[in-house]
């Protein structure tokens, strides 16, 4: 028996749903991909560090957020704060 238009309609419905669900798992992996890749740098990278921190503090505004990404920030913080220090240090020793 054939479908009707209303099953053929349900149907295709059904697959658009499917295919935005793999589509947005997919991007959410891309995102965690580039978001590991970010903090490996940053966490050898006081440059990096700092910048992410800069971008963070703009742009994460829900305070839920900023929470969770806490223990994140206090290594960022970490990082950047010893690059700061290793600077002091060589410009200490060249005076």
């Amino acid at each position: 028996m054939a479908k009707t238009i209303d099953q053929q309609i349900a149907d295709a419905e059904a697959r658009l749903a499917r295919l935005r669900e793999k589509s947005r798992k997919k991007e959410t992996r891309h995102k965690i991909i580039v978001g590991a890749l970010v903090l490996t740098e940053a966490a050898k990278d006081a440059k990096i560090a700092g910048w992410l921190l800069k971008q963070i503090d703009t742009k994460v505004t829900r305070d839920v957020d900023k929470t969770d990404i806490a223990p994140v920030v206090d290594d960022l913080r970490k990082v950047a704060a010893s690059q700061n220090h290793q600077a002091a240090s060589v410009e200490a020793a060249h005076e």
